[in-house]
């Protein structure tokens, strides 16, 4: 599995051409003027993890398979969004379809790329995104309550509980919070995530800034920093701009040019591990000459179940795992070294999967 997140924000904050960097493609028209992304934009991209390319060379792999994440450039929203005001509820809708939002925030000074408020204040042009969001969940949930009264009188169970669980969002939208804050207990999980609420998803901002303050970020990015951390929120700070340029440049010459700038890595690796990181997932992978290939699943994921990533006959017919941890994968040569010193474990259907663990799977056909 992989990941769908929204990339979201006010008109002409930066998205399309982080959008542009983070696919390697133009597919998303970056223009000065509100609006330029008339439909969503998807883009699949390769996770960076320099742990698939060692393995892969020790294994002497013919054929490397990353894992992959999903891009979705929606279009600018603006104050009123929820009512129709701009592109309108059309882009709420497509953002119920990710898994977490990239919220971006412009944290640049830049007298020729208009901002659509006339001012520069990421923190307000947060609030309104949040408000516009909030304001589309009260509604979904006003209708959707209405829909279900004749089945909560019928005594229908399904009904009554998914009744429960908008009445707790419902509050506490109507207190001016996003749905995100409501505790739901684990059994409710599931039910939860299918009301599909706008402002239930994970969000993390991200500080576009100027390349001067790519490194260490700016007075903006820092006042967006603090709103994070008291909303329990994740925040990366990343230069668009200088992420697509480096998109223009073979492996060496971003190496260099990153050097240059200052920067250790590109801001889309920060990026995409931050993704990782608030949705709970991890990597593990499998490798042999024919191709290293990473697997992404969420933390807490059983073997039977990861295997079940790869085929779900590998889930329905397993029997067990050959399990060994990157880290003794690496120190002692490879599979064949780890199995001499003991290192390849046998584990069954309990076992909970590492983050790195390379796996082979044995099954029933």
């Amino acid at each position: 599995m992989g990941f769908k997140m929204g990339i979201v924000g006010l008109p002409n904050v930066g998205k399309s051409t982080l959008f542009n960097a983070l696919t390697r493609t133009a597919a998303a028209q970056a223009a000065n003027f509100p609006f330029c992304t008339i439909e969503p934009n998807v883009g699949e991209v390769a996770v960076p993890d320099p742990r698939l390319d060692r393995l892969a060379a020790m294994a002497q792999s013919k054929q490397i398979v990353p894992a992959r994440m999903t891009f979705v450039d929606i279009a600018g929203l603006v104050k009123g969004a929820s009512k129709g005001e701009g592109l309108g509820n059309q882009f709420l809708a497509n953002i119920r379809e990710t898994d977490a939002i990239a919220h971006v925030l412009r944290c640049f000074e830049d007298g020729d790329v208009t901002h659509v408020e006339g001012r520069v204040d990421p923190i307000a042009d947060a609030d309104t995104i949040e408000t516009e969001l909030m304001l589309a969940d009260l509604e979904s949930v006003e209708k959707r309550l209405a829909n279900l009264s004749r089945k909560v009188r019928g005594g229908d169970k399904d009904a009554v509980a998914q009744e429960r669980l908008l009445k707790e969002a419902q509050a506490m939208l109507e207190a001016g919070k996003p749905a995100r804050l409501v505790p739901v207990a684990e059994d409710d999980q599931k039910a939860w995530k299918m009301l599909q609420l706008l402002t239930s998803k994970p969000i993390l901002y991200v500080c576009n800034v100027d390349e001067a303050s790519a490194a260490r970020g700016n007075a903006q990015s820092a006042k967006v920093a603090d709103m994070a951390r008291a909303q329990g929120a994740a925040h990366v700070i990343i230069s668009a701009q200088i992420e697509e340029e480096i998109a223009q440049l073979d492996r060496e010459e971003a190496a260099l040019f990153l050097s240059e700038m200052g920067l250790e890595e590109a801001g889309l690796d920060r990026l995409i591990r931050a993704g990782y990181g608030l949705l709970g997932l991890q990597t593990y992978f499998t490798v042999g000459p024919k191709e290293a290939r990473a697997w992404t699943i969420r933390q807490g994921t059983l073997a039977p179940q990861a295997a079940g990533v790869i085929h779900g006959d590998f889930e329905r017919g397993f029997i067990r795992s050959e399990t060994i941890a990157y880290e003794d994968y690496v120190a002692l040569g490879g599979e064949a070294g780890a199995k001499d010193a003991g290192k390849m474990r046998v584990e069954g259907k309990t076992y909970e999967v590492k983050d790195g663990d390379v796996l082979h799977f044995l099954f029933n056909a």
